[in-house]
């Protein structure tokens, strides 16, 4: 946390509602608001669960949030406010437990997918299997999530049982913050409460008619466990897109990547080309065709996300020279009616 400034002194989003924020500092538990000038006007980055701030502290009142500090991890997603960009979902987590329950939740795409965003946040992923009492052939998907987990460790826990939590304990060391990552009825809210030791989380159930979970949690917020680790749980995990993951397609698909170009022409297609790298692998079973579909899915989706959010701004842009042109021949027919 950085240092006490002339300004202000420094605190940690726990909560983010609406326009306020739960705020934990050396004064203990409090809230806050944006200050206007310097988050609507200078154009600070909006602050979110997780993240480290420069508050005027209210001993009576809610504290004026004035300046957002620099984030060592985020996550982030297009702003759903025209004309903001990027948008920060949770920051300063030092772990991505990317979470799939072993039952029809289990999706090799999507963990793919997960696992992408989380080493593009710069934390350390670990993949974390939910509801192993579930199902009888636990290592079975244990050796194939980890086939495509890149070197990220692998486990099977059960909440209801608490089997398996014990191999998750060297993660959860004091000051360490650990963000979830999975869809909806995998059991975040349930691993919540049992690596809490308490309910601290609302559980909802599975929806009978297709297995699917109903979203438990509705603000983002910032969980203290007993051990003085952090978890960041937060709605809006799943809504999060293909903003800028260059870096994590490397590091989740490193087998792919290891191969390109080693082509025998280095502007190879991948699809007819004699010499191809990526051929050849597919043809004697190191990279399997389903493995390098869900790199060009994730490489293609990245693209189009960079690709809109160009077009968004060049549109933007084009809007604001017409508006100007507009406003400025509104002028001269003006000045030439005067004269």
């Amino acid at each position: 946390m950085a240092l006490k400034g002339a300004n202000g002194i420094p605190a940690r989003i726990t909560a983010v509602h609406k326009e306020r924020y739960d705020l934990v500092c050396e004064h203990g538990e409090t809230h806050g608001r944006l200050k206007t000038k310097e988050y609507y006007v200078e154009d600070e980055a909006f602050p979110t669960a997780g993240d480290f701030v420069i508050i005027n502290y209210n001993p009576v009142g809610d504290s004026r949030i004035i300046k957002t500090l620099p984030r060592k991890t985020f996550f982030s997603r297009r702003d759903p406010t025209p004309g903001r960009g990027e948008q920060a979902v949770a920051s300063n987590f030092d772990y991505v437990f990317v979470m799939q329950s072993l039952n029809e939740d289990f999706n090799i795409k999507r963990l793919e997918r997960y696992l992408t965003l989380a080493w593009q946040s710069g934390a350390l992923p670990v993949v974390v299997l939910t509801k192993s009492d579930l199902v009888e052939n636990v290592e079975d998907y244990v050796q194939k999530a980890k086939i495509y987990a890149s070197g990220a460790p692998v486990f099977a826990v059960s909440a209801a049982t608490g089997k398996g939590l014990d191999d998750l304990e060297s993660y959860m060391a004091s000051g360490k913050t650990i963000v979830f990552l999975g869809s909806s009825g995998v059991g975040k809210s349930s691993l919540v409460n049992a690596l809490a030791e308490k309910d601290v989380m609302a559980v909802n159930g599975i929806r009978k008619d297709d297995g699917k979970g109903r979203h438990t949690t509705t603000h983002r917020q910032l969980i203290m466990l007993k051990s003085g680790a952090m978890i960041i749980d937060t709605p809006g995990m799943r809504e999060l897109g293909m903003w800028d993951v260059s870096e994590g397609l490397g590091e989740a698909f490193a087998d792919v990547e290891s191969l390109l170009g080693k082509c025998k022409f280095s502007d190879c297609k991948h699809q007819t080309e004699p010499g191809c790298a990526i051929k050849e692998a597919i043809s004697s079973g190191y990279l399997s065709t389903e493995r390098w579909e869900s790199y060009i899915r994730l490489k293609t989706e990245a693209k189009y996300s960079d690709d809109r959010n160009s077009y968004i701004r060049r549109k933007q842009k084009q809007n604001k020279d017409i508006s100007k042109a507009w406003k400025q021949r509104k002028r001269m027919n003006r000045k030439a009616r005067e004269e």
